[in-house]
Formats: structure tokens, C-alpha cells, sequence
């Protein structure tokens, strides 16, 4: 089956579906990823067909006024602000996605997609094509449900559990109203393309984003761990959490100076914010050199693309510096991680086994830190806007010296160590892109 995958965004809105298309490859299918052009070789590299589409939303997030924007944002009325802000900006750039989209698609004649709802046209290119359909997350954002309210706003669960049944479960499952504002402000945009671009009639304005336009429900693929949020009991069985995408295990060494670094004390601590940047990445930087050496803790920092900006003369004995390392690779030989709070880096970690500090930016990176809090794999999070040497340096000693983190950061490895969320997602991909399949 030829299968493709549209998905734009950073690299943890790109990995996991290289992850699952490789799972797919190795079933006997043809995957081809459309995804920003510079991903082609990352992509290219794990044997997947590859269509380019522009990189200006990541652009986007490396300027200026991408890196204020972030900062500005917290909490879903926050992020929606920040949207708003940049919906000017953004619009022509989602209007070029769709079209790469659409272009790949022709080229390449797929008989089955999966979208990243972001790229907001997946369900109208698969209508065009008269092909099945699935949307997909690595992140819980987009399916009401009692269980938990949209992500970045607050929870009732403080609430007692007379009143949960009256008013938490309804806050929860109406909250997920807000995120369908966003969605909202390009649909005269997907009314264009529908129209335009594909030559579809327009959508009836009552049909919903997770809907076909004949109104039946869209199968939705959610790829994260019900170990770290266990799947709501009122989702339908068209809505499917399958477990994290892991890709296989790279053949990567590190380099000589990295390997002296791990073997030359007791494990460092790794550091890293990807390629998430505030509007002063040096100002971060001294803030985490200054709490490591308060807090007397060895370090591996990675300034990614453009999260973290080193000063050299703050360097130490201490403290190893790095552009990016696979984290599979690299995570295993520290002793606790401490990151942004990406759905990948989140999963990357705790496979690892590792306790983990979350120091947020926006969107789902601040559930995912008092997820992990709640579990008791980690401090609670400390957001960007909040951090200081000081503050950092409270977390960073208990990261290090709370043995309740270590214990149950290993039991939560091991229990994603034997998840295998590539196979469940294939499993899933095949029974409902597979009309054949779905009824037997």
C-alpha cells in the first residue's frame, strides 16, 4: 500500500512519523513523509520517499518576533493570543503547506494518508483522491474528554469528588471548544483550497475538523504512552494510543571529547532546549551555568538550533558542550535530563529511565512537566519565563538528590522499554486505511 504521511512543525512534529513510516516500510509498504525541506536527509536516511515543503514556519519560530511570541505564551488562552498575533504571518505560510501538500500528493498517488493536524488538509486531499484517511498527534490536543482538560488550561482536580461529576466533567469536555477557535481562523482558507485548489464543493460550516465532510468521524492516532497518560475510557475506538514512536536504534558513537567528558566523573546531567529559543538564549545560559556550578552538578548542554547560546568564558571542567546527540544513544549515560518539554524529548527521557525537570516554553510542553511531576519522575516544572539561578538551582538539587524520582523514573523506563508503539501505530494504520482489513 502506498501510504503518505503529511506533518509539519519541529522535529519532535516530524520524528515519531519517520518512526512509524519505517514500521510501515518494513511491513511491505511505501511511505513517502511531506515535511518541511529540512528534514530531507533525516528522512531520506531512514530509506522513506520524501516531499519538500517549505521551511518558513520554522523560520517563523527562529525569529524575533517567533521567540517573543513564544515567550509571551501560557496556558490555551495564551497560545491562542500568540496565534492570533502571527495569524498574518502565518496564513500565506499555511496556504504554501497546503499546496506542497497537494503537490506531493499527485506526485506520489498514495492510496492512504495520515495528517498531523496542523497541516490542516489532510482530510480534503484524501476527499479529492477518494482515499481513506487518518489524523493524527504525538500529543492529546485535539478529542474532548472528562478525563483532562485542553491542554494548557487549569484542572479541577483540587475540586472534591462530590462535585466532579457535576462540574469537572463538563469543564473538561467543553474546554476542548477553545482549541477549535484556532482552527477556525483558517477556514476560509481551507474553504479556498477545497474550492480552488482541488475543485471539492465547500464544506458545510457544520462539519467539524475531526469529521469527514459527510459528518462521519475521522480515526484520529495518537503517539504517546498510555503508561504516562493512560487513554481516556470515554474515547471511541476510532480515536487509538498506540504508544511512543521510538526509531531504531542509531549506530552512533560519541566523539572522543564527549566520551572523556561521560567517563571522567560521575554521570553528568544532559541539558537541552532543542530548537525552542526565548528572546535571550545567552541570558538563559548564564541563568543554567550559574545554578550548575551552585548546585555542584556535571552537565552535557545542548544548544540545539538556537535554544541555548554558551558564553565560552562561563565554560568549567564541568559543564560539556554540544550542538545535538541522539538521545537514545546519549541519554543512557546520564543521570537525570533537563529540557523544554517536547513530546520527543519527554519520551526520549523517561525511556531512558531518567528523572526529568521540565522548564517549559508553550503549547503541550508544560503538560507534559506536571505530567511528569505527578508521576513522580521529577520536580515540578519550572517555566522559561520564571527561570533564575536560583530557581533552577532548587530544582537541579532536587532532580539530583530525591531518590523517589531515580526509583520511579526506572520503573517507568522499563515499562516503555517493552512498549512497542511503532507496532501498535502500523497495527492501527493498517486496520483503518485498509477498508478489507477493518471488517474481517
Amino acid at each position: 500500500m502506498k501510504i503518505l504521511i503529511l506533518t509539519v512543525g519541529t522535529r519532535g512534529d516530524v520524528q515519531p512519523y519517520v518512526a512509524v513510516g519505517v514500521g510501515l516500510h518494513q511491513q511491505g509498504h511505501q511511505v513517502m513523509i511531506c515535511a518541511p525541506e529540512k528534514f530531507q536527509g533525516f528522512i531520506s536516511d531512514y530509506g522513506l520517499d520524501f516531499a519538500p515543503m517549505p521551511n518558513a514556519i520554522l523560520e517563523l519560530l527562529a525569529s524575533q518576533a517567533g521567540r517573543e511570541a513564544i515567550e509571551e505564551t501560557q496556558g490555551a488562552w495564551g497560545a491562542l493570543r500568540t496565534m492570533l498575533k502571527l495569524i498574518r504571518q502565518v496564513k500565506p505560510i499555511q496556504e504554501d503547506i497546503m499546496q506542497a501538500c497537494w503537490q506531493a500528493a499527485q506526485n506520489f498517488g498514495p492510496e492512504g494518508l495520515i495528517f498531523h493536524s496542523k497541516t490542516l488538509c489532510g482530510t480534503h486531499i484524501a476527499e479529492r483522491l477518494g482515499i481513506p484517511v487518518i489524523m493524527s498527534l504525538p500529543l492529546p490536543a485535539m478529542i474532548p474528554t472528562t478525563a483532562f482538560p485542553l491542554l494548557g488550561l487549569p484542572s479541577l482536580s483540587a475540586l472534591p469528588d462530590s462535585l466532579a461529576s457535576v462540574i469537572k466533567d463538563t469543564y473538561n469536555k467543553h474546554s476542548y471548544a477553545l482549541g477549535q477557535l484556532g482552527i477556525r481562523a483558517y477556514r476560509g482558507l481551507i474553504q479556498d483550497f477545497r474550492t480552488q485548489t482541488l475543485g471539492l464543493p465547500p464544506q458545510n460550516k457544520r462539519v467539524g475538523f475531526l469529521s469527514h465532510s459527510d459528518g462521519s468521524p475521522l480515526p484520529f492516532l495518537h503517539l504517546y504512552s498510555p503508561h504516562v497518560l493512560p487513554r481516556p475510557t470515554d474515547w471511541p475506538e476510532h480515536i487509538g494510543v498506540t504508544g511512543y514512536a521510538f526509531l531504531p536504534a542509531q549506530a552512533w558513537t560519541p566523539p572522543g571529547d564527549l566520551s572523556a567528558f561521560l567517563e571522567q566523573g560521575e554521570p553528568p546531567f544532559y541539558i537541552g532546549f532543542g530548537s525552542i529559543g526565548g528572546k535571550n538564549p545567552e541570558g538563559t545560559a548564564r541563568h543554567l551555568l550559574h545554578a550548575l556550578q551552585n548546585a555542584r552538578i556535571r552537565a552535557v548542554i545542548a544548544t540545539g538550533w538556537g535554544g541555548l547560546k554558551v558564553p565560552e568564558v562561563l565554560i568549567t571542567e564541568n559543564i560539556h558542550v554540544i550542538d545535538s546527540a541522539p538521545h537514545d544513544v546519549l541519554f543512557p549515560h546520564v543521570a537525570g535530563v533537563v529540557h523544554h518539554g517536547g513530546a520527543g524529548s519527554t519520551a526520549a527521557g523517561l525511556r531512558a529511565g531518567k528523572p526529568t525537570l521540565i522548564c517549559p516554553f508553550f503549547g503541550d510542553q508544560p503538560f507534559w512537566g506536571e505530567r511528569v511531576h505527578s508521576l513522580g519522575l521529577g520536580p515540578v516544572p519550572l517555566p522559561q519565563k520564571k527561570l533564575t539561578a536560583k530557581a533552577l538551582t532548587e530544582r537541579l538539587q532536587q532532580l539530583k538528590h530525591n531518590p523517589h524520582y531515580k526509583r520511579n523514573a526506572e520503573h517507568m523506563g522499563q515499562q516503555l522499554r517493552q512498549e512497542d508503539g511503532v507496532a501498535q501505530a502500523v497495527g492501527f494504520i493498517e486496520r483503518f486505511l485498509n477498508p478489507k482489513a477493518r471488517q474481517a
